[in-house]
């Protein structure tokens, strides 16, 4: 065994590496080209950035691999399972291999967790304790919904729903902005909001649609259920009319003159500030 192998071993005897020579080693495939678009149905995703990994490493989801540049690796934990290969090679072949110039120095494969059940998540949440839910049938900037679940689970959300007609929870933008909240908050995702919503109803929970209105609730004038539900519209069209009718209350952030609307990440917070009861 040549010297340089014996000496990575012996440095990190729990952790199998593999010095990567070309971008085109197919052990590498789920990195490839990561900035294209994932879809629901993909069985891995991405982390980027030493934070970000670190938190996949900690979470609940499996860890399959790691690609890194040497630099990083040396910054690794020590004792790390044997089974999470680790690839090593330099920033340009990583760089060739993502599709962008590359500067974060590490990069983790991870597995998406077991769809979360909505009927299992409720029976867990016993009435009448406190619950706090985010919904978000629509929303599809991935930065609005990385934001949005990081916000929830900072505001105390027990888990958020997110529809399939949205953008991916687990794809590389979302997983950054929510600085690895979506790894901890559980996420159900549905196409079907019409059963949703009566499942929620079914548990009393209180469900709250965020709108435009000037005839719905001032949210500095609405109470704060215990179990509560709060839906939050699509960035151009808000919420679907269907929904919004659907659910038990309407809240409305009242407006200066010249402002029509705040982005959906904004109202998200000063909403689930409200009815979290943070004082």
């Amino acid at each position: 065994m040549p010297s340089c192998l014996i000496w990575l071993c012996f440095a990190y005897p729990h952790m199998p590496e593999f010095s990567i020579e070309s971008p085109e080693d197919r052990r590498l495939d789920p990195y490839r080209d990561v900035k294209r678009a994932r879809d629901h149905s993909e069985e891995t995703f991405i982390a980027e950035g030493e934070k970000l990994v670190l938190r996949l490493l900690e979470s609940g989801c499996r860890t399959r691999s790691i690609l890194c540049t040497p630099a990083a690796r040396d910054r690794l934990p020590t004792g790390l399972p044997a089974e999470i290969p680790v690839y090593v090679a330099s920033t340009p072949i990583i760089s060739q291999l993502i599709g962008f110039k590359f500067h974060r120095g590490i990069l983790a494969c991870g597995e998406r967790p077991e769809p979360a059940n909505l009927a299992a998540l409720l029976e867990a949440q016993v009435s009448p304790k406190p619950l706090l839910l985010v919904l978000c049938p629509e929303i599809r900037d991935p930065t609005n919904l990385g934001t949005i679940i990081r916000t929830a689970e900072g505001f105390g959300a027990a888990f958020l729903i997110a529809g399939r007609a949205g953008t991916e929870p687990f794809s590389r933008r979302v997983l950054r902005t929510s600085m690895g909240s979506v790894l901890r908050l559980p996420i159900v995702q549905t196409d079907d909001w019409i059963a949703t919503l009566e499942t929620l109803h079914d548990h009393n929970v209180e469900t709250i649609a965020t709108v435009l209105d000037p005839s719905a609730e001032r949210l500095a004038e609405a109470q704060r259920p215990a179990r509560v539900a709060l839906l939050l519209g699509n960035e151009d069209a808000g919420l679907p009319a269907a929904l919004a009718a659907m659910a038990r209350r309407r809240v409305t952030l009242p407006m200066a003159v010249a402002v029509d609307s705040l982005n959906v990440s904004v109202a998200a917070g000063i909403v689930l500030h409200h009815f979290a009861g943070v004082k």
